[in-house]
């Protein structure tokens, strides 16, 4: 059945509300890292779903925060930019009856774009039912919401209900995308997310924070594997030593588990090196913003 009817949503919240678990459970696929430490999500990720004659499009943003560096004025950019040019905002939040400061920016955005939206209640495994009545009515007081639907982003409770309630927003249109296509990320940009998931998954604090991932060498071999060279760039010596590890130890199981998702990924054996390199403060370098890959110019 060919694609008939399309739709554009954005996915907004503040940072660690599931934005990219919820993206990836709509998809059906990873196509969005993911990790229990906020801004985990940099720049804005397309991702695709096509269902008979739905095709629907969903652009993943960074979690509205208040930025402390270029990179921060970057995701807070990405953010402002994707609410304001699709069809509807999909704001994810927290089943909490308290609407703090970065859910009324994106509200306040909302209304100022006139945008039409679906409220997504996410997280709701780990509350009474009870008190996601309290909830909905705060947010219901605050803004016109098309739909208030309650889900749990990780066990997939509720999302054949958003699936419905976004279809009846697409429109009359051709697919935007092939329909076996589940993301518009290149397969380098996905190899250097898989690496950054694994720092922000096995390191604390800042460390992970502090790193940009860039793949060096990405090539396809006659027998179908792929050899992958990246580097880890990180902002302190010290957190050099914190990566790499005693005796490589952590730097090897950063690669260990960054490979296996690679290969479930492409679909082939992976060979993996990786290097660490420092580059003090590079999230204040507008040069180094861009090399790294988080330059704007998909929001311009």
């Amino acid at each position: 059945m060919a694609v008939e009817k399309t739709g554009i949503f954005s996915v907004v919240g503040r940072p660690n509300v599931g934005k990219s678990t919820l993206m990836n459970a709509l998809c059906g696929a990873k196509i969005a890292i993911v990790s229990d430490k906020p801004q985990t999500t940099r720049t804005r990720i397309t991702g695709v779903l096509t269902k008979g004659e739905y095709q629907m499009v969903f652009l993943d943003t960074p979690g509205l925060h208040k930025p402390k560096n270029r990179l921060g004025d970057f995701m807070v950019k990405v953010v402002n930019s994707t609410v304001a040019e699709v069809d509807t905002a999909i704001l994810l939040v927290e089943p909490v009856a308290r609407i703090g400061i970065p859910e009324q920016m994106l509200i306040d955005k909302l209304k100022e774009n006139s945008m039409p939206a679906i409220l997504v209640i996410n997280k709701i495994d780990t509350v009474e039912k009870e008190k996601l009545l309290e909830v909905m009515a705060l947010y219901s007081a605050e803004y016109d919401f098309l739909e208030i639907i309650p889900l749990s982003a990780k066990t997939g409770d509720g999302l054949e209900l958003l699936e419905e309630t976004l279809k009846g927003q697409c429109f009359d249109s051709p697919a935007f995308f092939p329909e076996d296509m589940i993301s518009d990320q290149p397969e380098r940009q996905l190899a250097a997310e898989m690496i950054r998931e694994k720092l922000l998954t096995l390191l604390d604090k800042e460390v992970p924070h502090g790193t940009a991932v860039e793949i060096e060498q990405f090539d396809e071999r006659g027998d179908g594997v792929i050899d992958i060279s990246a580097v880890i760039y990180c902002e302190r010596k010290s957190h050099k030593g914190i990566i790499i590890g005693a005796k490589g130890a952590m730097l090897k199981k950063v690669g260990q588990l960054a490979r296996q998702d690679m290969e479930d990924m492409f679909g082939c054996k992976v060979f993996l090196q990786l290097w660490v390199k420092v580059k003090e403060d590079w999230r204040n370098s507008a040069g180094l913003i861009r090399n790294f890959g988080y330059d704007g110019k998909n929001i311009e």
